[in-house]
């Protein structure tokens, strides 16, 4: 239960999710303080807010023989919501939707005041109407499941107003399920479970007819019922919960933890609307509250696992102690190379992205506050951007560099000024101590897409919502931004913002245990798949674990080896996938009745799973060991909410074809020290070449780190030169980002890589390493 229950305003439809995520609040501590609704303004309609007082003789709205279809909310059935104040003791404040969907994108796009024609924005004015008279309300839920559209105009509207939005059922189809195989009708059984009462009262889709009208759907013999009729007619995902608009619904009654008394409806009272298309609906007349009859013994409702399976194995793999991690030794270059060669392949010139570090003004070398050392790197940025022509929009991701964590919450005010559109950069944000260069509390790394074609095609991941899914992001960053990688066409790359193990459902880092350091390493990494996973990323390039400062290096080495551990568990094997897959054979859901759900339709498309192993070459789909990732763990000063870990992918590759993508490892870079990995995407167009640099640590370093990164542009020149591929151009042998070990303060003047200064960087099989260089480019043909 959360330590700080919330007041909570409900935003209700009359609808079984709005309803079920109130019973999650509850069991989460919080405390529902009054019901919200938006009902169809009928002409004449007053503009005001109403408010129905639990106490008052209840009744029901004027029926109407016409449905507004609105994009936000449901609105069949609204002549039942007054008689909701009476059945659960709240207070019911409602108002008519004014304006219509003015916003179309599926991300809300919104100013500080709102724009009032879109009838989002009728929730604005029905929330502060709220809050005036419930000074207590301190969050809003909201049933939203798989809509994106409902759930970001949602969190839009409660973010400027001051609340905590709180979705539990978001993704919920896609959570830990209680049966094996899952079940694409959980949710309803679920809430059947927990004794909700929610009737159809509008289909409108192929395989729902009137007869369906009024059925409870929340129940096995429901729920079955609707998979039944939906099974033969290609569905899409979601379809059995009614997320497609397939069918919509009322609740009745619930539990006694919300439903003091019970909605009838007499059957005469019933009548039926055809709209044509398919689409009729129940008209409700004489509706009103009864007496419950006394419950049998009711169950809270499910809470999804935590963990998924997967990382439930991963998490008693690493609490059992075990940390074999397995690696491909072989050089296995050689074909690669000539294969690239054989393909001609060239540098394009750039792949459009810059590399900006900025820290504040050498001209003010005099002392700052935090405050105002933030808002001076923002106006360079703000500076940098407008002399290139650039705007907010083109930053794809960017790393934040404190000296001191407690400065978080100041720096995020002002960081936060830079952003105000949806789907602001992915974020990772660390704190380095006394690493920083003198007089410097903060860094700022950002990667800028100069590309002005391109910023149209950016797509974004901004879950604000508490959730059971992943943790939310509240403020200017997002889980993720992707761009086209450019070179290979529909080759997408994502930076995914750093992943704490915040518990989602309550924002808090879990409770101390025995296995807390296992648990703090897995839990992270599962919202790092998890994000993945929802944005169809097939593969990652390489990957940071961030741990805060560790007692010795004997402690950061286990660190290290259990990061590496977890990392080469959760890639599995081709194999592993097979035997592991949660959901039903492909036969079952062609053939088998019971699994026919999602029919022949798109629905029934293979899924993307991550790691993609179809993407790898053949050969290497038959040796997985040889082609997880590079992975690193690094010792830093201090981490968000006091975590013990964070975890950083460095890039997600989505849009991968067949066979299109070898990882690679070259164990000595020609007569260097240095390792290098490779993730190569190849087409007939292009490559994308993605490169890991590493060089073991063979003692003190500190003060010479100028010659390290001498000798890593170098190898990786070297590397190139393998290739046939000239030089010339400096922008195509800078890194992206490097990790030092040591001071930044020592790096040299010229060196343009985005540094990030470290206590100590690791092995995925816990060997110091002396500097990590990532680089990327594109090749034409």
């Amino acid at each position: 239960m959360a330590s700080d229950g919330l007041g909570v305003i409900a935003l209700i439809s009359g609808g079984k999710d709005s309803f079920y995520s109130l019973l999650h609040c509850i069991q989460h501590g919080h405390r529902i303080v009054a019901l919200a609704n938006l009902f169809p303004a009928a002409e004449g309609a007053s503009s005001r807010v109403q408010l129905i007082a639990p106490s008052s003789s209840p009744s029901t709205a004027t029926p109407s023989e016409t449905d507004l279809n609105s994009f936000m909310y449901q609105t069949v059935g609204h002549e039942i919501i007054p008689l909701y104040a009476a059945a659960t003791a709240l207070p019911l404040y409602r108002l008519a939707i004014s304006g219509s969907a003015v916003h179309h994108e599926r991300d809300y796009a919104c100013d500080v005041d709102g724009d009032a024609s879109d009838e989002a924005e009728s929730m604005t004015t029905l929330l502060r109407a709220v809050m005036e008279h419930h000074p207590e309300a301190r969050a809003v839920s909201a049933g939203a499941i798989l809509s994106t559209y409902q759930r970001t105009r949602v969190e839009s509207v409660a973010l400027r107003l001051g609340l905590t939005p709180l979705a539990y059922l978001w993704q919920y189809p896609v959570l830990p399920s209680p049966v094996k195989p899952a079940d694409d009708a959980q949710l309803l059984k679920d809430m059947a479970e927990a004794g909700l009462d929610a009737r159809i009262i509008k289909v409108a889709s192929a395989g729902l007819v009137e007869d369906h009208l009024w059925e409870q759907v929340s129940s096995v013999d429901g729920a079955e019922g609707i998979k039944g009729a939906l099974r033969k007619f290609g569905a899409a995902g979601g379809a059995v919960l009614g997320e497609g608009g397939e069918f919509e619904t009322l609740v009745l009654s619930g539990p006694s933890a919300l439903f003091n008394k019970t909605i009838h409806v007499p059957d005469e009272s019933r009548s039926i609307v055809r709209e044509g298309a398919g689409s009729t609906w129940l008209l409700l007349k004489d509706a009103r509250v009864v007496d419950k009859f006394a419950a049998a013994d009711e169950s809270p409702p499910r809470r999804p696992a935590l963990l998924d399976l997967k990382f439930e194995n991963i998490l008693s793999s690493l609490a059992a102690g075990n940390s074999n991690v397995q690696h491909s030794s072989s050089d296995d270059c050689g074909k690669s190379w000539d294969a690239l060669q054989k393909a001609s392949y060239k540098f394009t010139g750039g792949d459009g992205l810059l590399q900006w570090a900025v820290t504040k003004s050498a001209a003010k070398s005099q002392e700052m506050s935090i405050e105002e050392e933030t808002a001076d790197v923002v106006e360079q940025i703000g500076k940098l951007l407008s002399q290139n022509s650039l705007s907010p929009e083109h930053i794809s991701n960017t790393v934040i560099v404190l000296r001191h964590m407690v400065d978080f919450p100041k720096v995020n005010a002002h960081y936060g000024k830079l952003f105000q559109r949806p789907n602001p950069p992915s974020r990772v944000t660390i704190s380095c101590g006394e690493l920083l260069p003198a007089g410097c509390s903060i860094a700022i790394h950002f990667t800028v897409d100069t590309r002005p074609e391109e910023v149209a095609s950016r797509h974004g991941l901004h879950v604000q919502s508490r959730s059971y899914w992943a943790p939310a992001n509240i403020g200017p960053y997002s889980q993720a931004i992707g761009i086209l990688a450019g070179g290979v066409p529909l080759l997408r790359t994502w930076s995914v913002a750093g992943q704490i193990p915040l518990l989602p459902a309550s924002m808090e880092l879990p409770p101390s245990s025995p296995t807390s350091r296992q648990l703090q390493v897995v839990l992270s990494l599962q919202h790092l798949w998890r994000i993945g996973t929802e944005l169809k990323i097939q593969y990652w390039t390489s990957a940071v674990a961030y741990f805060a400062r560790c007692g010795t290096d004997g402690d950061m080495a286990g660190n290290a080896r259990m990061a590496g551990t977890a990392w080469r568990l959760a890639h599995g094997s081709p194999d592993e996938e097979d035997d592991a897959e949660d959901g039903p054979d492909p036969w079952d859901l062609k053939y088998n009745p019971q699994y026919m759900t999602l029919g022949d339709g798109a629905a029934q498309s293979r899924p993307v799973p991550l790691p993609d192993w179809e993407a790898l070459f053949l050969r290497q789909q038959n040796e997985p060991a040889g082609a997880v990732p590079p992975v690193f763990s690094v010792e830093v000063e201090e981490l968000p909410r006091q975590s013990s870990v964070e975890w950083h992918a460095h890039g997600g590759l989505s849009g991968l074809t067949s066979s299109s993508l070898e990882m690679l490892q070259v164990t000595r870079v020609g007569e260097t020290s240095w390792n290098a990995w490779h993730a190569v995407v190849r087409s007939a167009e292009g490559a994308l070449l993605h490169t890991v640099l590493a060089r073991q640590f063979v003692g003190d370093v500190s003060g010479d780190i100028a010659s390290t990164t001498d000798d890593m542009s170098a190898a990786y020149r070297g590397l190139l030169g393998t290739l046939g591929l000239s030089t010339d151009s400096t922008s195509s042998t800078v890194p992206y980002l490097v990790y030092a070990n040591g001071g930044a303060a020592t790096l040299p003047a010229a060196f343009a890589a985005p540094t990030i200064p470290c206590r100590s960087i690791w092995s995925s099989t816990g060997h110091r390493l002396e500097m990590v260089g990532l680089y990327r480019v594109n090749l034409g043909v």
